[in-house]
Formats: structure tokens, C-alpha cells, sequence
């Protein structure tokens, strides 16, 4: 049974950088296409940044675009998510997320991942 575990979220101010981790564990995901999404207090889970299993494409949402660089290992089953130029709007728990394919992620959305993590807190402070 395959686990994504995040890590590297804390409290960071205006400007700062970040790099958040998932490792996973239990099996290998490199044929999984892997993403980040996000949920504010208060608000729905959204899309952050995806990759396919190769690496060969990513994809942003207009909100980080340019700010955030996803990348992954698959030798050390591990995704990274780097976080430039913070901003207070980028409050919220980072979840990691294994889809089969870029295809499931995107056209089933929430429902299609085949893996969760538990999430990751990033607070941003002004």
C-alpha cells in the first residue's frame, strides 16, 4: 500500500522561499503523475502544480505561475514543490497527490487521485 508523506511547511514571511517534500513509500511512484494542491482555511481544495511521470511536462495554476517549480525524483520516490516570492494568499495546507496519468488528474479532478497525503501546513505572515 503506497504512502505520499509532506513535509517542509512552516510559518515563512511576505517574500520568503519554501520547499515542500513528499516522499512516498510502500511502492514506486515514478509511473504516477504527481501534484500539489492546496486548501485555505475555509475554502475547497485546489490545484497547485502537476507533473507527468517523466518529468517531461509541467503544469501551474495561473495563481503561482512563475512563483512555484514542481519537480520530482523518482530514483528517490520524492516530489518537490519549490516556492519563490511567498505571498499571504499562499496560506494553506499543500497536499501531495499520485494520479494513474496527467489525463485522470485533470479531467476527474479530486476524485481521480489514487493518492493522498495528510498535508502540509504553510503559513505566510505579512
Amino acid at each position: 500500500q503506497g504512502q505520499l508523506v509532506e513535509s517542509g511547511g512552516r510559518l515563512a514571511q511576505a517574500g520568503d522561499s519554501l520547499t515542500l517534500v513528499c516522499a512516498g513509500s510502500g511502492r514506486t511512484f515514478s509511473t504516477y503523475a504527481m501534484g500539489w494542491f492546496r486548501q485555505a482555511p475555509g475554502k475547497e481544495r485546489v490545484f497547485v502544480a502537476a507533473m507527468r511521470w517523466s518529468g517531461s511536462t509541467t503544469y501551474y495554476s495561473d495563481s503561482v505561475k512563475g512563483r512555484f517549480t514542481i519537480s520530482r525524483d523518482n530514483a528517490k520516490n520524492t516530489v518537490y514543490l519549490q516556492m519563490n516570492s511567498l505571498k499571504p494568499e499562499d496560506t494553506a495546507v499543500y497536499y501531495c497527490a499520485a494520479a494513474n496519468s496527467i489525463a485522470t488528474m485533470f479531467k476527474t479532478g479530486l476524485d481521480g487521485m489514487d493518492y493522498w497525503g495528510k498535508g502540509t501546513l504553510v503559513t505566510v505572515s505579512t
